[in-house]
């Protein structure tokens, strides 16, 4: 029986059909399934309508109708390099500020329906709010308030994003990294600064000199008062000396008076046994009375 033969046509026909078989099933396989790393969700897509979320892992999906869209849950930092705004007494300011912010897991299919990607999303929510509210806040502050109360002016702002961003987001936390003033409002800063440190150096010259001088005055006092007491101890030991002197005269004064012989005695005690060299005329001798 004779083999039937086929044209170059037919073989080239052929070839193609089986290499689209392959093809097609080589996409089939490939398009079944997909991964979503850690720190991710999956938005499942079916023609173009969510149909759920994915978990970090492997998931299968149906070729040529599904698609996953992938939406980073790690937390971000979006940085504003100069924000300019105004203080209360009206001094220009330059800013940068930074927001640290995550999506919450169940919020990946809002954010894919709202705004299709996270770079949109913060372009819509957080870079329209950040710059007016922190010219907001700031406008409260005088430019030293806002420098001497930096936590608090820190607070403020980041209450104020997070009242103003609504949405699938959650703002961890807004820092100001650092606030330039204008060159004559910092040098007027320095200038203030310095008359106020020289006004305190001044304060302490004299605080120390008031506590010299009252270290002084205390010395001074101390002194006079050792002096007084010397003086007091001295002019009490006279008189008490005085008073026993004047008590031995007047006791020695009544022992004589009350005894005469006593008298004569004294005077025979006292006698060096020298008669006087002269003599007045009908005078008698000293010490001796004729009578006894």
């Amino acid at each position: 029986m004779a083999t039937p033969f086929k044209t170059p046509s037919a073989l080239s026909l052929a070839k193609l059909i089986t290499l689209l078989i392959i093809l097609a099933v080589v996409v089939i396989a490939y398009g079944s399934w997909f991964t979503v790393d850690q720190g991710e969700r999956g938005v499942h897509l079916r023609n173009g309508r969510i149909v759920g979320t994915a978990a970090p892992g492997m998931g299968f999906k149906v070729p040529l109708m599904d698609k996953i869209v992938k939406i980073s849950t790690q937390t971000h930092t979006v940085s504003y390099e100069r924000l300019q705004a105004y203080s209360r007494d009206q001094q220009p300011a330059t800013i940068r500020a930074s927001v640290t912010f995550r999506v919450p897991e169940d919020k990946v299919a809002e954010v894919y329906a709202n705004f299709k990607s996270l770079d949109l999303m913060v372009n819509r929510l957080v870079d329209r709010a950040v710059p007016t509210q922190v010219e907001n806040i700031f406008g409260q502050y005088t430019a030293i308030s806002a420098v001497q109360e930096r936590v608090k002016f820190v607070l403020d702002v980041t209450n104020a994003i997070k009242e103003a961003v609504q949405g699938p987001i959650e703002i961890s936390s807004v820092q100001i990294e650092n606030i330039d003033f204008s060159s004559a409002y910092e040098k007027s800063v320095e200038d203030r600064m310095r008359a106020e440190v020289e006004v305190q150096t001044q304060k302490q010259n004299l605080e120390k000199e008031r506590v010299s001088a009252q270290i002084a005055v205390t010395k001074a006092q101390a002194e006079a008062d050792s002096q007084l007491a010397r003086a007091k101890a001295e002019a009490e030991g006279i008189r008490i000396k005085g008073e026993a002197e004047a008590d031995a005269i007047k006791s020695r004064a009544e022992a004589l008076a009350q005894n005469k012989d006593l008298i004569e005695l004294t005077k025979a005690e006292k006698w060096n046994g020298e008669l006087p060299s002269t003599m007045l005329p009908n005078s008698t001798l000293p010490f001796f009375d004729t009578k006894k």
